[in-house]
C-alpha cells in the first residue's frame, strides 16, 4: 500500500538511508521511438529548500545525449534483494557551468564513503576542468521509497514539470 506524503522531509532519512546502502541506480531514458535504455550509475543527492535535487557526473555519450534532447524525463531505480527500493522520476540536464561541475565534485566526495559519492579522479584524471566530465543536474517530480520488510511505501510528488 503506498501513501502520499507532502513534505520530501516525511521520507528523507528512508531515501538517505536506502541510497547510501544501495549506491548503484538504474537509470532509464527513451529514444525517438519510444524504446528504452537502461544503464547503471552513481547520482549523488542533496535536499535544496526542502526538495531533492540530482548530480550525475557522466560521460556525454552520444546515446544519452540524444535520449535527452529528445525526452529530458528519466527514471533512477535503486534495489536491494532487501527488497528496500528507491524510484526517481526526474527531468534531467546537461550543465556544463564550470562552477557547478567543481561543485559537484566536491559533492561526491562528500558523500563518499558513507553515501553514494567517490572519487570522481578515478575517472576524470583532469579533475572538474576534464574535458571529459560533463553534469546532468537532476530535478525530481515524483520519489517512492518502498520498505522491504513489508513492502509499504511513500510518496512524494512534486506537481510540477511533467
Amino acid at each position: 500500500m503506498a501513501t502520499k506524503v507532502k513534505s520530501f522531509t516525511d521520507i528523507k532519512d528512508q531515501f538517505d538511508a536506502y541510497i547510501g546502502d544501495i549506491v548503484y541506480a538504474t537509470m532509464t531514458t527513451v529514444d525517438a521511438k519510444g524504446r528504452p535504455r537502461a544503464r547503471v550509475l552513481i547520482p549523488v543527492w542533496e535536499t535544496v529548500d526542502g526538495r531533492p535535487l540530482g548530480w550525475l557526473a557522466t560521460y556525454r555519450t552520444p546515446v544519452k545525449a540524444a535520449h535527452l534532447a529528445g525526452n529530458p524525463h528519466t527514471t533512477f531505480s535503486y534495489w536491494t534483494p532487501r527488497q528496500n527500493a528507491v524510484s526517481i522520476d526526474a527531468v534531467a540536464a546537461w550543465d556544463g557551468d564550470p562552477e557547478t561541475k567543481r561543485r559537484v565534485w566536491d559533492l561526491y566526495r562528500r558523500t563518499s564513503p558513507e553515501g553514494a559519492g567517490y572519487d570522481l579522479g578515478r575517472f576524470w584524471r583532469g579533475g572538474p576542468e576534464d574535458p571529459e566530465l560533463h553534469v546532468l543536474r537532476l530535478e525530481p517530480w515524483r520519489v517512492q521509497v518502498i520498505r522491504g520488510t513489508d513492502l509499504r511505501s511513500a510518496i512524494w510528488d512534486a506537481e510540477a514539470k511533467r
